[in-house]
């Protein structure tokens, strides 16, 4: 059974970081595709940064170079780290993770349950 569970979240000043950590069971990093989404109230959920199989990188172009993700397979452990956050980083923010020969993250997508990020201003 393929668990993630995200940690991490919590309040922040607007200029602060965060590190927000999906602790991933039941499946091995290295054969998907993990990704953070977010979704803020009233929003549709965004794709924030994804990182596939062998390692290649993407971001939304509201966090390109505010954002990192990365791995550490050894604890099957995908994070995000934050830095400037501003407010309208505010939102719920989802891990997910999806095989490796998808090509999409509509099917076959198995997520978190979300962790909040509430950045002040």
């Amino acid at each position: 059974q393929v668990q993630l569970v995200e940690s991490g979240g919590g309040l922040v000043q607007a200029g602060g970081s965060l590190r927000l950590s999906c602790a991933a069971s039941g499946l091995t990093l290295n054969s998907y595709d993990m990704g953070w989404f977010r979704q803020a109230p009233g929003k549709q959920r965004e794709l924030v940064a994804r990182i596939t199989s062998t390692g290649n990188t993407g971001y939304a172009d509201s966090v390109k170079g505010r954002a990192t993700i990365s791995t550490d397979n050894a604890k099957n452990t995908v994070y995000l780290q934050m830095n400037s956050l501003k407010f309208d980083d505010t939102a719920v923010y989802y891990c997910a993770a999806r095989p490796g020969w998808s090509s999409n993250w509509s099917l076959n997508v198995y997520w978190g349950q979300g962790t909040q990020v509430t950045v002040s201003s």
